[in-house]
């Protein structure tokens, strides 16, 4: 059992996203760490690129911001292995194909080892092409982590069987962002997901509100939350600190209810 799947052994999960590099690396370091001290289960790590096309406009600031402060790929790895030792909680990367090919993959995932790095969400990799690097992932012990999307339909069970770590449920269509209403269906896209693999899956995009986290984690295993978190940095920036604490205590509580 990978170190993500033992995330969701205790019940409810609260996962919790930051931009790397936003407003700086050293930041960045210590976001993590508050998030997991105020209760995050999982943390997602978003690489700065420059075209991040499942991301709507709040990561795209926030993405802009880190690469115009000179974050790299490279400086963010050394900064995450800085803290390896720091963190317990799993660590996952949110990236795009093309960084990690530019990279180079093995190199890329032979540096996710160094960091701690368990999993990869990679938006624009379709299920159909990602046998392009699921040998390399394996063989670093690194899960690919499977998302399934509303539009999804008769393909939810294909990708669910071959997930692993846990499955991202895209509980609204379009880009990340804070949303007022999550009007999909829930239910039906677990039970399909359930029905195929017993591989935990959580639900994100559009989640902001402890409301609405308890509200798909009654489905789910978990909520994730990233956009809400970045409109905290790009409001307080250095001085965030403790915004984030509050806040990801909150959203902790409201997915804990849902047990």
């Amino acid at each position: 059992m990978s170190k993500i799947h033992e995330a969701f052994e205790n019940g409810k999960v609260f996962i919790a996203f930051v931009t790397g590099g936003d407003p700086d690396l050293d930041t960045t370091k210590k976001i993590i760490k508050e998030m997991e001290k105020a209760g995050a289960d999982l943390i997602e790590i978003g690489i700065p690129f420059s075209d991040p096309i499942a991301e709507g406009p709040i990561i795209q600031e926030a993405n802009e911001r880190a690469l115009a402060n000179g974050c790299t790929t490279d400086k963010l790895f050394d900064a995450l292995k800085d803290i390896k030792d720091e963190v317990s909680v799993p660590l996952v990367f949110l990236t795009y194909i093309n960084p990690i090919y530019a990279y180079d993959v093995d190199k890329f995932l032979d540096r996710c080892n160094e960091c701690g790095i368990q999993g990869l969400i990679i938006p624009d990799l379709p299920y159909e092409e990602k046998d392009e690097i699921a040998d390399e992932c394996k063989n670093h012990d690194v899960d690919i982590i499977s998302l399934i999307a509303p539009a999804s339909h008769d393909r939810i069970k294909m990708i669910a069987k071959e997930a692993t770590g846990f499955i991202y449920c895209v509980s609204s269509l379009g880009v990340t962002g804070v949303r007022s209403d999550i009007n999909t269906d829930l239910g039906g896209m677990v039970k399909l997901v359930r029905e195929t693999t017993d591989v935990p899956c959580a639900f994100g995009f559009g989640i902001a509100t402890p409301e609405q986290a308890e509200y798909v984690a009654k489905y789910s295993d978990g909520a994730i939350v990233g956009s809400a978190i970045v409109k905290i940095v790009a409001k307080y920036g250095k001085d965030c600190l403790p915004y984030i604490n509050e806040y990801v205590k909150s959203m902790k509580e409201a997915v804990m209810k849902a047990n």
